[in-house]
């Protein structure tokens, strides 16, 4: 189970929708992202940036069939952040909850 750890890069909510939408896979191609993201190029690179920098994420340009594609794939620490991010949301979930609150009286 992962640490609950709240991290501010993967909190902000696109980014958090990035990471979720890439953990099943070996990663996604850019515009796919973006598609379901539904935020622009340039908005979408800003994000992929800050992911990379903490080396969340992976980005790859590649040419396949002529075509450039931009590839973005989860690594093993975004992984980590992101899974330690979730389990501190559920963490507090559980405190904030009406039944915790009642537990507590």
């Amino acid at each position: 189970m992962p640490r609950p750890l709240f991290d501010p890069v993967v909190h902000q909510p696109h980014r958090l929708r990035i990471c979720a939408l890439l953990v099943p896979t070996r990663g996604l191609p850019f515009a796919r992202i973006r598609e379901e993201v539904g935020v622009s190029d340039s908005a979408l690179s800003k994000h992929l940036s800050a992911l990379e920098a903490e080396d969340y994420v992976t980005v790859a340009r590649e040419v396949a069939a002529g075509r450039r594609l931009t590839r973005v794939t989860l690594t093993p620490r975004g992984r980590e952040a992101l899974c330690g991010h979730v389990s501190e949301l559920q963490r507090l979930a559980r405190i904030a909850s009406p039944r915790a609150s009642s537990a507590m009286r």
